[in-house]
């Protein structure tokens, strides 16, 4: 069953009613519904493309968290072969919101590494929502350094409200397993492309985002705050998040513009919860064009695109 967002609850009405109308004909095999079934269809499909002809940020903010928004091991399930994941930072422990391992992208052996924020209660719970402490960061520096020993392309997706800021978090170092893993995704002789396929918020998404290509959905967040976060410090005022999400320039259109993101996913009519296998098809069909781009360069090369990469944010798109 689709959850609608708050926006969409006009839609929700409509595709409600059509369903009530099937129902009620399921039951009374005399009852002809279809017609007037079919017309709210079509009032529905007209109603859809209208809400998400031009999304505001704080909407884009809402698709992009969307419950039912394919997630890091739907991912891997449908574009990855031979999946072999590896666990524990070999310092402290396995932190379950980061998932990792060998793979086959297409036949070739990668690295795939993200953030897995789990699908009901009790898979958030042990994922603790795709918020990863520092063991997590560790595990990933681990198997960046696999991959860079072994000449595997990296692959990262990213979703996750930022790190897990809990004392214990704290006390074992979270700021510093974040810089690290930052300085390992700068420092690899081999291609690192990030996909961001939800939010990607803050250190905890920089930390795997530092790459060669970033790739995002038409419909994900990436920022150096949440809005929610933002307008707490600024306005003292969470209500204002909208007005946040504005000013942090957190789509996917404006970080291009900025040069912050290099490809833009278009996702199905409705975002990609309403039709996951291909909203997955499409990140494969823009990482197998990415990795192609980055074939046969030399580990100085690859780090060089790095270096000016970044060098060169905050030139682009700052009088827009």
């Amino acid at each position: 069953m689709t959850q609608y967002l708050d926006f969409e609850k006009p839609l929700s009405e409509i595709e409600g009613k059509a369903e009530e109308l099937r129902a009620l004909a399921r039951d009374n095999e005399d009852m002809d519904v279809e017609k007037e079934a079919a017309a709210l269809d079509k009032k529905a499909a007209d109603l859809l493309v209208q809400l998400y002809k031009d999304l505001t940020p704080w909407r884009k903010c809402q698709v992009a968290r969307h419950a039912q928004r394919p997630h890091c091991i739907d991912y891997i399930d449908a574009l990855f072969t031979e999946f072999t994941p590896l666990a524990g930072d070999r310092n402290f422990a396995d932190d379950h919101a980061i998932v990792g391992g060998l793979a086959r992208f297409d036949g070739d052996p990668v690295m795939v590494i993200g953030h897995e924020k789990g699908n009901d209660t009790k898979s958030r719970i042990e994922r603790n929502f795709g918020m990863a402490r520092p063991e997590g960061y560790r595990k990933a520096i681990r198997l960046m350094e696999m991959a860079d020993k072994f000449g595997l392309p990296v692959i990262t997706l990213v979703d996750t409200p930022g790190a897990y800021p809990g004392k214990g978090a704290e006390e074992r170092g979270q700021s510093e397993a974040i810089a690290r893993s930052t300085e390992k995704c700068l420092e690899l002789g081999v291609p690192l492309i990030s996909v961001i396929i939800g939010e990607g918020g803050s250190g905890g998404a920089v930390a795997f985002a530092s790459a060669n290509k970033v790739v995002m959905l038409e419909h994900s967040i990436y920022s150096v705050i949440s809005p929610e976060g933002c307008a707490s410090i600024l306005w003292k005022d969470a209500e204002k998040m909208r007005e946040a999400a504005e000013a942090l320039r957190l789509t996917a259109v404006e970080l291009k513009e900025l040069g912050v993101c290099d490809v833009i996913v278009k996702e199905p009519l409705g975002g990609a919860h309403r039709a996951p296998a291909e909203a997955i098809q499409s990140v494969g069909n823009a990482l197998r064009q990415t990795l192609s781009q980055m074939t046969n360069k030399s580990p100085e090369a690859l780090r060089k695109m790095r270096r000016e990469k970044y060098l060169a944010l905050g030139s682009k798109g700052l009088a827009a």
